[in-house]
């Protein structure tokens, strides 16, 4: 007080700290209709993510596996906008769901069996509803990503499950062509959850997943053959195969790689793959491959040296940085996608690491399926020859060489974007003529010092120096007859003498053998006659690659118009 004195408090006033207005605030009316109408919205909206229940979230956590909102919430730089969520007889998104989402920033169509609810199963409205998303995807342009962990058909729904994996097929295949999908296969799948992926641009598979028209257990039932998942539909399986262009360790990393082949893909057939600047430039001198053919053509193989061209590659890229497809699969032969001066370019290889680099029947159809890739979505393409030919033989033959050929050859005659050839060191007989050069429509082409360009390889010596070889080999026995008798007047026994005579004779010719083969390599395989007859445009020193070959790409691409594919469709495919 201002006395000091303390207040007096009248009596039957009672102190309080209650705010006397606060039991009129409290005062709740009755809930309306309006508020049960949005009371029972919000419950619709949770209801998908809360469908599955705890137990079944725990069960799939101990099998190993994320859930489907864990999946899509691990990819999306946001909070996905999920789409059609109520999508069910049961009003639960009937075990799928479809949502846009922001990948690295770019839009995506992505969507997810739902395996604790129904295993992720496929019924005539998941049909629809997955179609739904596909036709939009469609519309916007932009890519699809699908998580699938399904397995199968939901059997209680009779044809309905069947309709609805038709009406997914058929969506998913009018699309192809138009936006680029990638897919990526969860747990264990069977039945039409094999095929519907498998209609993707790219297949994502973590190991310890199955997938395949049917499981063991049918296998046992119908042919009585024990057989494991992982033999029957495993990543090593299916990577030999060309079914799986991926195999990566788990979950975590299937995603990643979505991540990173995003990267590397166009939002559309209308679009270009996205430009990233790069601080590597493009003038880089290449002296690693410099080195790397020094090393292996100066040892004691010479020019018959083999080496891993992922090495070229690498020196090619921004940053050695590249992705390879199908790394699993007909290693003879390198697919990848990497960036020259910011612009993403696929890659086309012989690896004569493996094989010398011949192309067999699934090198072709590997090449093939990457061609027709990148022409559908603009990508240019660089062919690294280096191959002594076709891989001979009755396997081959029976197994169809000569139409995995004509398919490699096709997809490299329709080709359309932008598509060098460099010649490294072997180019022979129907491999140079199948593969990219002028006459099959490539934009550049330049060889290395080392190429050797010629109708057939080293053999090709018994055909050109024939009359020369024949001479050389029709005197054998007259010069052995003299060389024996010369050491028999030396004083050698007959027996001595016929035997010292044989191989001093076989000794000579063989020199001169070599001397005909070594004047083949000269005179036939090199690339001067390429040069004069205007099939090669260049010699190209190895250490200046990049620049020449990156340079003449970024004028390709000032020049070149992105857009849908305009000509005839042809046979086959």
């Amino acid at each position: 007080m201002n006395n000091g004195t303390e207040e007096v408090i009248p009596a039957g006033v009672t102190v309080s700290l209650e705010n006397p207005f606060t039991a009129a605030q409290d005062e709740v009316e009755p809930a309306g209709r309006y508020e049960a109408t949005l009371s029972r919205g919000a419950e619709l909206r949770e209801k998908p993510f809360r469908a599955a229940g705890t137990p079944n979230r725990l069960r799939q956590h101990l099998k190993g596996r994320m859930t489907v909102w864990e999946r899509i919430r691990y990819l999306a730089d946001d909070t996905p906008h999920v789409l059609y969520q109520n999508w069910g007889p049961n009003l639960d998104g009937a075990s799928l769901v479809t949502a846009i989402i922001s990948v690295n920033g770019r839009d995506v169509a992505v969507y997810g069996h739902d395996f604790t609810v129904r295993a992720g199963s496929m019924d005539a409205t998941n049909g629809k509803k997955l179609a739904r998303l596909f036709e939009l995807a469609a519309k916007r342009r932009i890519p699809v990503v699908g998580l699938n962990d399904s397995a199968g058909a939901y059997i209680p729904a009779g044809v309905g499950g069947l309709d609805g994996y038709a009406d997914a097929f058929t969506a998913l295949r009018k699309i192809s062509g138009i936006v680029p999908s990638i897919m990526c296969m969860f747990g264990f799948n069977a039945g039409g959850g094999s095929y519907l992926p498998r209609q993707g641009s790219f297949l994502i598979q973590p190991k310890d997943t199955f997938f395949g028209l049917t499981g063991p257990g049918v296998v046992k039932t119908v042919l009585g053959e024990d057989i494991t998942p992982d033999e029957l539909g495993g990543p090593m399986v299916h990577s030999q195969t060309g079914v799986t262009d991926f195999v990566v360790e788990d979950e975590v990393a299937a995603l990643r790689k979505v991540k990173e082949l995003l990267r590397y893909l166009p939002d559309s057939n209308q679009s270009l793959a996205p430009y990233r600047e790069t601080s590597d430039p493009i003038d880089r001198r290449t002296v690693d491959v410099d080195i790397l053919l020094k090393k292996a053509f100066n040892s004691p193989t010479g020019f018959n040296t083999p080496f891993d061209i992922s090495i070229m590659i690498q020196q090619l890229c921004d940053h050695g940085d590249f992705l390879e497809t199908q790394a699993d699969r007909a290693r003879n032969t390198i697919t990848a996608l990497g960036r020259m001066g910011g612009n993403v370019v696929g890659f086309v290889a012989n690896n004569s690491a493996v094989a010398s680099g011949q192309i067999d029947i699934d090198a072709a159809y590997k090449n093939a399926r990457f061609i027709r890739f990148c022409n559908l979505y603009n990508i240019p393409v660089i062919f690294l020859e280096d191959t002594t030919g076709f891989l001979p033989g009755r396997e081959q033959e029976h197994r169809g060489i000569v139409q995995a050929g004509r398919a490699m050859l096709d997809a490299i005659v329709d080709l359309r974007t932008p598509r060098f050839l460099v010649l490294v060191r072997n180019a022979f007989g129907g491999a140079y003529a199948s593969y990219n050069n002028y006459a099959t429509g490539a934009d550049f082409v330049v060889a290395l010092p080392t190429t050797r360009v010629a109708v057939m390889g080293p053999a090709g010596v018994e055909y050109v120096y024939k009359d020369e070889l024949k001479k050389i080999r029709a005197h054998r026995d007259t010069r052995i007859q003299a060389e024996s008798e010369a050491r028999v007047a030396q004083g050698l026994s007959a027996a001595e003498a016929d035997k010292e005579a044989a191989l001093a004779v076989d000794a000579l010719i063989k020199a001169e053998e070599a001397s005909l083969a070594q004047r083949y390599e000269q005179e036939i395989m090199n690339p001067e006659e390429a040069l004069s007859l205007g099939s090669i445009s260049e010699i190209v020193m190895p250490a200046d690659l990049r620049a020449v070959l990156a340079r003449q790409m970024a004028f390709c691409l000032r020049h070149y118009q992105p857009g849908p594919m305009q000509s005839v469709q042809r046979e086959f495919h």
